[in-house]
């Protein structure tokens, strides 16, 4: 079960990459080219969608990575904090999801 996790990780990174929206621009372009006919305000639609998913997803990992970097500097400035947390960014959501569970009854 955790390939599946870490291969829906990979796929959410990967659509995040500037080569995903070369992806979707080669897919529009093949699509004109084999079946133009079938072109029509659905498929448009449809590539609209494509693309805003592209866009959406490149700024929340954008965001994403922004946070990371300024809470690393925040833990290395910090000298009472744990050095696994630094790497916790690492591990797939179920893992961070389990970690703060953990924290969180640790802490009451």
């Amino acid at each position: 079960m955790h390939t599946a996790y870490r291969w829906l990780t990979r796929l959410g990174i990967a659509t995040s990459h500037p080569l995903a929206l070369a992806a979707v621009v080669g897919f529009v372009v093949l699509w004109l080219i084999i079946a133009p006919s079938s072109f029509d305000w659905q498929a448009a639609a449809t590539v609209a969608t494509l693309i805003m998913t592209v866009f959406i997803q490149r700024a929340e990992r954008r965001d994403t990575q922004a946070i990371h970097a300024k809470l690393d500097e925040l833990l290395r400035a910090e000298g009472h904090a744990r050095n696994e947390l630094t790497t916790l960014d690492d591990q797939e959501p179920e893992e961070i999801i389990e970690h703060r569970d953990e924290e969180r009854a640790r802490a009451r």
